[in-house]
């Protein structure tokens, strides 16, 4: 059974750098710290709710992020470059099947913007690789 991660929604062609923010929001746990998440309207992102919930390991990747390897790749259809990145943004990169979560300034191809945290986000700072919780907050 499909449960749709969004319900009522069209998924159209959408202007990567003009994104609508949907009312699915998540929660990032580990290491004593909760942030969350707000998803936006585009075929990733749903099928990334449609994922939920996850169990991964979530890991310091160069000066800028954390990491976290989902399950398996995510549908890339619709995607397309944007220009206006900002630290705070959870993005999909292509190529590994990873999110990204950035607490810094970033530019790099492949990637597929999925949201924004909304809270909490000071946690992506905290140095290490830690057990990682994503669920729909209901």
């Amino acid at each position: 059974m499909v449960i749709c991660a969004f319900p009522g929604r069209s998924f159209g062609r959408s202007d990567p750098n003009n994104q609508e923010r949907t009312d699915v929001r998540i929660k990032f746990t580990f290491a004593d710290y909760t942030m969350t998440a707000t998803l936006y309207d585009n075929p990733s992102a749903r099928d990334f709710a449609s994922m939920l919930p996850l169990n991964l390991k979530i890991e310091d990747f160069g000066s800028n992020e954390k990491i976290a390897y989902l399950p398996r790749k995510l549908t890339v259809e619709g995607h397309g470059p944007f220009s206006n990145e900002q630290p705070y943004d959870l993005c999909y990169y292509m190529p590994w099947g990873n999110l990204a979560m950035f607490y810094a300034d970033y530019k790099y191809p492949g990637l597929i913007r999925l949201g924004r945290f909304d809270e909490g986000f000071q946690a992506l700072h905290v140095p290490g690789e830690f057990p990682l919780r994503i669920e729909r907050i209901q």
